[in-house]
C-alpha cells in the first residue's frame, strides 16, 4: 500500500549541486516502510508514523548524529541503499538512543533537539521509529504473514497465528499489525479471528486478550486513505480515489461490523473523526454529480460542440457514486447521496432517450457518438450491466439499418 507522493527532502540544506544527496526513496531507505504513513493524519496510532516525522528524524540522523558514518560519497550521489545503511544500524540506535536519554534529561538539550528536529510530533514518534529499526526483520515478517492470510481458509490457522504476534509487548505489536495489515486483503479474517480468540465481540474482550493494537492498525489503515481523496477537476483519477473509498469501508466495517464498541471508547471517536473527513471531502463532489451530467449531455444549437471534460467529470461522477453507494454503510453521506442518487437515475434517463433519438436520425454524427458511448457506460455503472447490454444492442440494430 505505501506510495510516496513526494520523494524530495525538505529539510534537505541547500547546495550548490544537483540535491541527489538530499533525496531518498524513502526514510531510513525503506527499513521502516511498512509502518509509514501519509497527510493527512488527524489520528495518531501507536504502530504508525507519518512519512514526514520519519523523514525529519532521517535527516536529523544523517546530518546531526551520524554524517561520520554513513556513506558521504553514496549519499551525495543519491546512489546511498538499504543494504549500506543495514550494518550500521547498531550504531546508529546507540546514538539516538544516547541524544534522546540526554535530552530527556536536560531542558536545553530537549529543545535543542526539538529544534534540529523540526517537528514536535518527530520528536514524539522518535522512539517508535527507534523501535521500527531495531525490529526491521520482524516487519518484513509481519508483511510475510499479512501476505499468507490471503491464502488461509482455516480460522483455527489464522488464530495461532494470531497468537504467535508479540502480544505482550504492545508497543513491538502494534508496529507488527500495522505492517502486517497493509497485505491483508481481507481484514474481516483477521477481526472474526480475533474474536474467536476472545470468546466474545467486544472491545474490551478483544484488547483483555493483547489485540488493541489490532483495531488500532484498522484504523490507522483506513486514516491512511484520506490522502488519495483529492478532487482536482475532470482529471482526478477516480479510479485511484473509488479504489481508496473500498478500501476504507473494508477496514471500517471489519471493525462496526463485528466488534461491539464501548461507549465513549478512543476507536470509536477516531472513526467518527475520520469518517466525518471522509464525507465532507465527498459531499461536495456528488452534489456536483447531476449538474456534470447536463452539461456534458447539452447539445449546442447550430455548430454542436462536445465538452470532453465535462463528459468525463459526468463518467467520473457516476462511477463515483456507485461506488459510494456499495460503501455508504461507513460513510455519513444517507441524504446527500440518496438525492444525488435518485435524481441521476431520473436525469440519465433522460439523456439515454434522447441521444438514442438523435443517433436514429443521424448515427454518423461523431459527437452524437461520443455522448451514446458515455451513456452507455454510465448506464452500466448507474443501472445495470443488462441495461447496458439492451442500449448497445439497439444501438447495433441502428448501425445495422444504414
Amino acid at each position: 500500500m505505501t506510495q510516496l507522493a513526494n520523494r524530495n527532502d525538505p529539510a534537505a540544506p541547500a547546495t550548490a549541486k544537483p540535491a541527489r544527496a538530499a533525496t531518498a526513496p524513502t526514510p531510513f531507505h525503506g527499513l521502516i516502510d511498512p509502518i509509514l504513513v501519509f497527510e493527512p493524519v488527524l489520528e495518531v496510532f501507536p504502530g504508525a508514523v507519518n512519512i514526514e516525522a520519519a523523514k525529519a528524524i532521517w535527516v536529523w540522523v544523517r546530518r546531526d548524529l551520524c554524517s561520520d558514518i554513513i556513506p558521504g560519497d553514496k549519499l551525495e550521489q543519491g546512489t546511498l541503499e538499504a543494504a549500506d545503511i543495514e550494518p550500521l544500524i547498531p550504531e546508529l540506535l546507540g546514538r539516538m538512543k544516547a541524544a534522546l536519554v540526554q535530552a530527556n534529561a536536560d531542558v536545553e538539550i530537549s529543545r535543542r533537539l526539538t529544534a534540529q528536529l523540526g517537528r514536535d510530533d518527530a520528536r514524539a514518534r522518535l522512539p517508535v521509529v527507534m523501535l521500527a529499526l531495531r525490529n526491521r526483520a520482524l516487519l518484513s515478517k509481519a508483511q510475510a504473514f499479512g501476505r499468507a492470510t490471503n491464502s488461509i481458509t482455516d480460522d483455527a490457522a489464522l488464530g495461532t497465528a494470531i497468537q504467535a504476534m508479540p502480544l505482550q509487548d504492545p508497543a513491538l505489536s502494534a508496529l507488527v499489525f500495522q505492517a502486517a495489515l497493509g497485505q491483508v486483503s481481507n481484514p474481516t479474517l483477521l477481526v472474526t479471528a480475533a474474536i474467536k480468540l476472545a470468546g466474545s465481540a467486544t472491545e474490551v474482550a478483544i484488547a483483555r486478550i493483547g489485540l488493541a493494537p489490532l483495531i488500532d492498525a484498522h484504523i490507522a489503515h483506513a486514516q491512511n486513505q484520506l490522502r488519495f481523496l483529492e478532487f482536482s477537476g475532470p482529471f482526478s483519477d477516480v479510479d485511484l480515489i473509488c479504489r481508496a473509498l473500498e478500501r476504507f469501508h473494508r477496514l471500517v466495517r471489519a471493525l462496526t461490523g463485528y466488534i461491539e464498541f464501548s461507549r465513549g471508547s478512543q476507536a470509536t471517536a477516531a472513526l467518527s473523526t475520520i469518517t466525518k473527513y471522509v464525507s465532507d471531502r465527498l459531499e461536495p463532489r456528488l452534489k456536483e454529480v447531476v449538474t456534470d451530467l447536463n452539461q456534458a449531455m447539452r447539445r449546442r444549437e447550430g455548430t454542436d460542440r462536445l465538452d470532453t471534460d465535462k463528459l468525463l467529470a459526468a463518467v467520473s461522477g457516476i462511477y463515483l457514486l456507485a461506488t459510494v453507494r456499495d460503501c455508504k454503510d461507513s460513510l455519513a453521506l444517507n441524504a446527500v447521496f440518496d438525492q444525488a442518487w435518485g435524481q441521476s437515475g431520473q436525469a440519465l434517463e433522460v439523456h439515454i432517450q434522447r441521444t438514442m433519438e438523435v443517433f436514429r436520425e443521424n448515427p454518423e454524427d461523431k459527437n452524437t457518438i461520443s455522448r451514446l458511448d458515455a451513456v452507455i457506460k454510465m448506464a452500466q455503472l448507474r443501472f445495470s450491466q443488462d441495461y447496458a447490454d439492451t442500449l448497445k444492442k439497439a444501438r447495433l440494430a441502428v448501425e445495422r439499418s444504414r
